[in-house]
């Protein structure tokens, strides 16, 4: 493990260094992720801890290979080095770490960041008021074979048809997927495991799962991979996509959804192939 140094720079000692050196580029270990810069870029917020540190009025940590060590987030520091030389904050449109980049800006204590960053956020709130929801479902009977112990050492192959589900599930509000991911909970190898980590991206999402087989063991569900599907906290199995729609709906309507009276077709709705729900604020 590296051993790291406390130095303490006088303070003004980077003001008293001649421009040559002072345009020498910095090298910073940031939670173990590198960043070239250079001072100026450091120092231009004077009243944040990085000002701080680097104008030689709090003492820095060095690395084993002399570079100024920074025990925090190294991923998103990016995003604060990139501000402290533009002034601006540039943020992917599928950045999902909002909270954290927050964090990491108040304990820089760089006050133009923090207050970029809470204008993002209302931007991001505005945009998620009007959203559409759309999932598409397909449902097919399986036949699933399996082994029943009947006593010690006795066996008998055993089938059974299975209702095997798919929903492909769209949506504009990212958030209203990870409330949707809060409910939603597949049941695995005797646990259980909330569907946001199955998510493709920040507005996609496909669900695969069974009903519950008559006469399967459990063991049989881990071993030939099959997912059911829960609601917490109500503890409610998914059998049927009735069920499921009825489930979504709830909680979709509770987020300030409504049914899309102009599409899909009625016949589609009732028959459970499509769901399309709107949101206006």
């Amino acid at each position: 493990m590296d051993k790291l140094r406390f130095v303490h720079l006088p303070q003004g000692y980077f003001q008293h260094r001649n421009s040559s050196i002072m345009s020498d580029p910095i090298t910073l270990n940031v939670g173990g992720k590198l960043y070239t810069t250079s001072l100026s870029t450091l120092t231009s917020f004077p009243d944040s801890m990085l000002g701080a540190m680097f104008s030689g009025k709090m003492p820095t940590k060095k690395d084993s290979q002399g570079n100024c060590f920074i025990d925090r987030d190294g991923k998103v520091f990016r995003y604060i080095l990139n501000f402290l030389r533009t002034s601006h904050l540039d943020l992917p449109d599928d950045f999902q770490e909002m909270g954290l980049l927050r964090r990491e800006a108040d304990f820089y204590q760089i006050q133009p960041l923090i207050e970029a960053l809470q204008e993002k956020e209302v931007e991001l709130s505005k945009a998620e008021k009007n959203a559409m929801l759309n999932i598409t479902l397909d449902q097919r009977t399986q036949t699933v074979h399996f082994t029943v112990r009947e006593a010690p050492q006795i066996y008998s192959l055993s089938s059974s048809n299975m209702e095997v589900f798919n929903a492909h599930i769209f949506s504009t509000s990212c958030l209203f997927l990870k409330l949707l991911g809060s409910k939603l909970y597949y049941c695995f190898n005797g646990n259980l495991s909330s569907i946001s980590s199955y998510l493709q991206d920040s507005n996609h999402l496909t669900l695969d799962w069974v009903a519950t087989v008559e006469g399967l063991p459990e063991e049989e569900y881990t071993r030939q991979n099959l997912k059911r599907l829960w609601v917490v906290p109500v503890n409610k199995q998914i059998n049927s996509f009735q069920v499921f729609i009825e489930e979504v709906l709830k909680i979709a309507l509770s987020d300030g959804f409504c049914v899309d009276s102009s599409h899909p077709h009625a016949s589609d709705f009732m028959n459970n192939k499509i769901i399309r729900l709107i949101r206006y604020k």
